[in-house]
């Protein structure tokens, strides 16, 4: 049932983190793999979707970290590297002005990255985000704060 009522859902959680299709069915197998591993462990005290977004936003954090350690390019801009691999993928339908927000995206800090993304694409509440990520309401708003401005100074130096 978890994974029947969530799969979508944390699918394209997990798809805006790290950008293709292949990675983000990794990633959710492993986030299912985890949940299964843990389900246990679950106490109740959060909502089972904010539980599982945690695991899912770890698993993608994870995933991008052990990407940026195995992908020494030679550019040294790993992040557009990661954006044309998306847009190259069959399943990355986007227009124009859409690649230039996930661009922008892709040059977050992981951690602004995944509160962006819980705040502007899942639309997520502060305080759900503050449960997934694990940290404090006030902090979250900063750090929500700092990548919008960074995404508007990267859209704005791209016209």
């Amino acid at each position: 049932m978890i994974v029947k009522g969530y799969s979508e859902r944390l699918y394209w959680h997990i798809r805006h983190m790290v950008h293709i299709h292949a990675d983000a069915d990794d990633v959710l197998q492993n986030t299912f793999i985890k949940v299964w591993q843990n389900l246990d462990s679950y106490r109740g005290d959060s909502k089972l979707y904010t539980w599982l977004y945690r695991i899912a936003t770890n698993e993608a954090l994870t995933h991008i970290r052990k990407q940026k350690r195995m992908h020494v390019v030679d550019s040294g801009d790993e992040r557009n590297d990661n954006v044309a691999s998306a847009s190259g993928d069959v399943f990355f339908d986007e227009t124009a002005a859409e690649a230039k927000l996930h661009e922008a995206i892709q040059s977050l800090p992981e951690k602004q990255r995944a509160v962006f993304n819980l705040k502007y694409f899942e639309e997520m509440k502060y305080e759900e985000i503050s449960e997934v990520m694990d940290t404090s309401v006030g902090a979250l708003k900063a750090s929500y704060h700092h990548a919008v401005q960074k995404i508007k100074k990267h859209l704005a130096n791209k016209l």
